[in-house]
């Protein structure tokens, strides 16, 4: 539907958006709710600035005024401005002016994300307008707000098009996630940061942090000092303020840090510090079942994790437990035998009791499918069931009457390479998920970043473009998401060369996960 518009003496066409067909030449990712747009041109002042009147929010972290800081400082990244061309004064965007409707900055799971953004050449001097239910909602709107600026190299002055716009957008799923795996590989302080601000592009809001496994142990527990003895060397370690830092820097983008401690297995690297945690010494994981400094460790250990990382939820892995230590071990064979417990009874023992310890710290615990397919009618009710074994896993936890986060290996593991864009698009959380009652129970998805082959050499350009097409079937609402990839692929073409102008290592989209450019050629074509 378009309806002409008469504005400042410029004519508009403004276009209405429904549906998944999108014009060619609408670049935003993810896909707003709602999208009216025109086709006229306004430039940004050099004195562009933020407004606050009549905001709820103080600010009084900054947060917001980071977040203003942070999209001048993408939107200008490329291109000096310069004063090469005059522009009338009625055609210039003086600022942003920003209303908050809560004074509260609390991250959690479920907060209020949602914006409206509107850009309307207007009043005197003219300001875009965003009115947001949170700051969180306000950062979402300045992101969107990056993606409609462009520099016009015949001004050398930055431009907004296609005004005026009105956006109306939230999210569809409010757990939208990435994991990071650094016990495989370590990952640096400045690419962990890097990972966080690429992810606020594209609009996921929790970081999986896999800080342990098999490999290492990096980080500092202070509850049990020798534990990060298990890590690869001393300068691949995490100390705790270096941790409460990543977990400050996503929650001042809108990202909420979930940090996994997997037991009882893929554990071998814990007892490097603490041997007894071993069932023995040719026999190293899972954890001792049997050994009541097993859970007196977990407890230090949740325990510390509790005063850095505020995320509502913990992690507990629980996948993959091979529990034949156990039953090879003379001493734990005899203890199984006197508390009359197989091998899977102590698995699902051993899981039940790190669970209650969670809780009892005020955590609400997710654990990988394995634990719902042997137990799940044992497991705590308030768990959140991790799918990544295959499909239908869901649909039968939610049936249940858990929570669930999708993950299928088959589609959406980034360490896969030969796994499409295209099949990260289409991987849609709620297959045969058809009652209301029951959608409400899937709490969104994460794409896995897991470390075997992954370090800071490859590791952006292994999540990224393929993370960001499952980030709008993440965060777009049904109806607007295309049924055929190929409708959106020359918009995440241009989401993919924006990342690249913004310093991030996105790889081309023709190809697998992690493909070099094929020869000589426009960023656009690749």
């Amino acid at each position: 539907m378009i309806w002409p518009t008469i504005c400042l003496g410029l004519t508009f066409q403004v276009l209405l958006v429904s549906g998944a067909s999108y014009p060619k030449k609408l670049n935003i990712w993810p896909m707003p709710e709602s999208v009216e747009y025109g086709n006229g041109t306004i430039y940004l002042s050099k004195d562009f600035q933020l407004k606050t009147d009549g905001s709820k929010y103080a600010d009084a972290s900054g947060i917001l005024k980071d977040g203003f800081t942070r999209l001048l400082d993408v939107v200008t990244a490329n291109n000096i401005i310069e004063s090469k061309s005059k522009v009338d004064e009625s055609l210039l965007l003086q600022g942003i002016h920003v209303v908050v409707l809560s004074g509260d900055d609390e991250l959690q799971y479920g907060v209020d994300e949602s914006y409206k953004l509107s850009i309307h050449p207007k009043g005197k001097p003219i300001y875009a307008d965003i009115e947001a239910a949170t700051v969180y909602g306000a950062l979402h709107a300045l992101q969107t707000f990056s993606q409609l600026c462009h520099f016009n190299l015949k001004r050398r002055k930055l431009e907004v098009s296609q005004i005026p716009w009105t956006i109306t957008d939230r999210p569809r799923f409010a757990f939208r996630g990435l994991l990071i795996d650094t016990s495989r590989h370590y990952q640096p302080l400045p690419m962990i940061k890097k990972v966080i601000d690429s992810m606020a592009y594209a609009k996921l809001n929790v970081l999986h942090w896999h800080i342990v496994d098999t490999q290492s142990f990096p980080l500092e527990i202070p509850s049990y000092p020798k534990l990060w003895n298990g890590a690869y060397s001393l300068s691949e370690r995490y100390t705790v303020a270096v941790a409460a830092e990543i977990v400050k820097y996503a929650q001042r983008r809108g990202i909420n840090v979930l940090a996994e401690l997997d037991v009882p297995g893929h554990a071998k690297s814990w007892g490097v510090g603490y041997p007894a945690l071993w069932p023995s010494k040719n026999c190293q994981q899972p954890l001792d079942v049997s050994n009541a400094f097993t859970y007196k460790l977990i407890n230090g250990v949740l325990s510390d994790f509790s005063k850095i990382f505020k995320y509502k939820f913990v992690h507990l892995g629980g996948d993959e437990v091979d529990t034949s230590c156990w039953s090879s071990t003379p001493r734990i064979r005899k203890w199984l035998k006197s508390q009359g417990l197989n091998e899977s009874q102590a698995y699902e023992y051993f899981v039940l009791r790190a669970q209650k310890i969670a809780v009892s710290l005020g955590y609400e615990v997710i654990n990988w499918e394995e634990t719902f397919n042997n137990f799940g009618s044992k497991l705590d009710k308030k768990t959140v069931v991790h799918n990544w074994l295959g499909s239908g896993v869901a649909e039968r936890v939610v049936a249940a009457g858990l929570r669930c986060i999708v993950s299928n290996q088959d589609v959406w593991y980034l360490d896969h390479l030969d796994t499409t864009w295209q099949e990260f698009y289409t991987n849609e959380p709620l297959t045969n998920i058809t009652k209301p009652d029951q959608q409400k129970l899937v709490l969104g998805g994460e794409v896995c970043m897991w470390g075997e082959h992954i370090d800071g050499s490859d590791i952006e350009q292994t999540i990224w473009p393929r993370a960001a097409a499952a980030a709008e079937r993440l965060w777009t609402h049904p109806n607007k998401l295309a049924k055929n990839p190929e409708d959106v692929m020359l918009r995440l073409s241009h989401f993919r060369c924006l990342l690249n102008q913004r310093g991030v290592a996105a790889a081309p989209l023709d190809g697998p996960g992690r493909v070099a450019p094929i020869g000589p050629g426009s960023c656009y074509a690749q």
